[in-house]
Formats: structure tokens, sequence, C-alpha cells
């Protein structure tokens, strides 16, 4: 996986069921998160419905944040949120239930008020799908978009083995 680029210094750039486990990787800060496949995920053929992806990702991006040092949770008492504003996937092979998705997540890009998440999705030792999604930090009262504050910043770029426990959610 290629180091995340820099659209700017980064000195300008101001639970359901899972558990996250950390993995320092050679490029980066790589986050497990782990999920159990809910018979209600599964259409009739017991294989995972394609909306679930996107929600398995927002569980790895909280998962990311914490073990950076910063849970979603802070990062909204703090003033700011962030959106989705683009997600990209790609299917390899079907998930199924009864299952785990082995969600890995990094950062692969970091811009002044956005950054990308890759995410790869593994399945018994198996590519099941990789995507990206495209998050834009913004004012929690509504008010817009923001540069990315410094405490998501070194949330984002902590090396890997970070401070915060995983714990089912």
């Amino acid at each position: 996986m290629p180091t995340p680029s820099l659209e700017a210094p980064a000195a300008a750039a101001a639970g359901s069921y899972g558990t996250g486990v950390s993995a320092a990787g050679p490029d980066g800060r790589s986050t497990r998160y782990r999920h159990v496949v809910r018979y209600s995920e599964a259409d009739q053929q017991g294989v995972v419905f394609n909306m679930w992806y996107l929600g398995y990702f927002d569980e790895a991006m909280a998962r990311f944040l914490e073990e950076g040092g910063l849970s979603y949770p802070e990062l909204l008492a703090s003033g700011f949120d962030v959106q989705l504003v683009h997600s990209d996937i790609d299917w390899s092979a079907p998930l199924r239930w009864p299952g785990e998705a082995i969600v890995d997540v990094t950062l692969q890009r970091l811009g002044r008020t956005s950054f990308d998440l890759r995410f790869e999705v593994t399945s018994a030792g198996r590519a099941v799908a990789s995507g990206r999604t495209v998050y834009v930090v913004v004012a929690g009262d509504g008010s817009g978009k923001q540069p990315i504050p410094e405490h998501l910043l070194a949330a984002l770029t902590a090396p890997g083995g970070g401070s915060a426990p995983s714990q089912p959610r």
C-alpha cells in the first residue's frame, strides 16, 4: 500500500458486534476491525447485501480514529464531525452469513479539509472487497467545511499500536 499523499503541509491542517486490532504495517498504521455478519445483513442466498459494506467502513473508520487516540464522541464534543462525500467499492468475492468480515483500514490521502481511507475486506483468508472513502471535516454547528483540526490530524497520523483500547460495541 502506498504511503498517504499530502495535498497540503500537515502543519497547515490545523458498534456493532465488532472489535478492532492494531497492526503497524510498513507504510503506516493499519487498523483491523472484525465484524460478525448478522443474519439480517444477508439476502436470501446468504450473501451480505452491498449497503452493509459502508456501515462496516464507518465502524472501521471510528476504530482507526480511536486507535489514534481520538474517539468519535470526543471528535463530536470538540465541535467537529466528518461527512462522507465519496465512496467506491470493488467486490471480488461474496461475504456470507454466517461468517466474519475483517476490515483493514489505512490512511491513503491527507488534505487540508479532507482525507481518504482505504479499506480491504477479507473473510476466511480470502479477499472479498476493497474500497476508498473520502471524508470532509465539517463544523458540528452546521456552518460548513473546516480545516482538519490538530487533534484529528494527530489521530489520523498516529503510529501503529495506538493508545485507545479496542472493545466490542
